[in-house]
């Protein structure tokens, strides 16, 4: 989930054909200015603005004076994309910095890299989700995002305990945080513990503990955590674990990240 499968970088470049990927693709411009070009939108970007582009979805890049970028392709990506979205990076440069990390771990030459990619895909898909809700979210919600995610590894926090303290009514912030994030605070402390979890075991699948690594994770019982793992994921934190170790030596055709040319012709 979440693994690089390709990074690359664009010296300055003025177009890219039209093509498409198989995999979600996050391109980061890191000079000038552009745009890409879809069926149905154009989406201009400039110099610190981050592209996101679903799979399966044919675009062109064009730029009259020039760009630079650094794309990567992530496989199973953990959100859903179904249209291309900009994102814009902050004064620090937090998401370029990722960028150019994760650009150097896949272009370094030998040497086990699997698991330093798939955290730079997670941490670059929470940069995504994060800058995209930052602008949108009402301050009480943004509160009680940074709450969770500041806490939920916490076995301890008690979120019931914490909205109750809050000088708001506990209905309305239920439905407030679902109106602006989609889904009730409950329900995102959830998805924060389970992907935390699903991300540990597929990092370690070596010397995995379940019930260390649900502790680690938030939960109190290791029954419960897999009943709720199966539920999200379909499938039990032990056999998740073994396909991890059977798949961690995929070769890089399998992993899907395959360009798709396209020539006008061929729509």
């Amino acid at each position: 989930m979440n693994e690089i499968v390709y990074a690359g970088q664009h010296s300055l470049t003025f177009s890219v054909s039209r093509h498409a990927h198989r995999t979600l693709e996050l391109v980061y411009c890191t000079s000038g200015r552009g745009r890409f070009v879809f069926e149905d939108m154009t989406l201009p970007y400039e110099e610190g603005d981050v592209v996101v582009i679903p799979p399966f979805l044919l675009h062109s890049n064009i730029g009259e004076d020039g760009f630079t970028n650094i794309h990567i392709n992530l496989s199973e990506p953990s959100q859903n994309f179904l249209t291309p979205m900009r994102i814009r990076d902050d004064g620090k440069l937090f998401i370029k910095n990722a960028f150019t990390a994760a650009y150097f771990h896949f272009s370094e030459p030998g040497g086990r890299k699997d698991q330093l990619l798939t955290a730079y895909g997670n941490l670059l898909l929470s940069y995504v989700s994060a800058y995209r809700e930052r602008a949108s979210l009402s301050s009480v919600v943004k509160d009680i995002k940074i709450n969770i995610i500041r806490r939920y590894p916490d076995v301890h926090f008690e979120l019931d305990v914490y909205l109750h303290a809050l000088p708001f009514n506990y209905d309305y912030l239920r439905r407030l945080f679902k109106k602006e994030v989609g889904v009730t605070p409950h329900q995102y402390l959830m998805d924060m513990r389970l992907t935390a979890a699903a991300n540990h075991l597929s990092l370690h699948y070596g010397g995995c503990n379940i019930a260390e690594v649900s502790y680690m994770c938030g939960f109190r019982e290791s029954l419960y955590f897999s009943r709720m793992f199966k539920k999200k994921f379909g499938i039990s934190p032990r056999n998740y674990l073994k396909i991890h170790a059977q798949n961690k030596d995929k070769s890089f055709l399998n992993s899907g990240n395959v360009k798709i040319m396209m020539d006008d012709s061929d729509v």
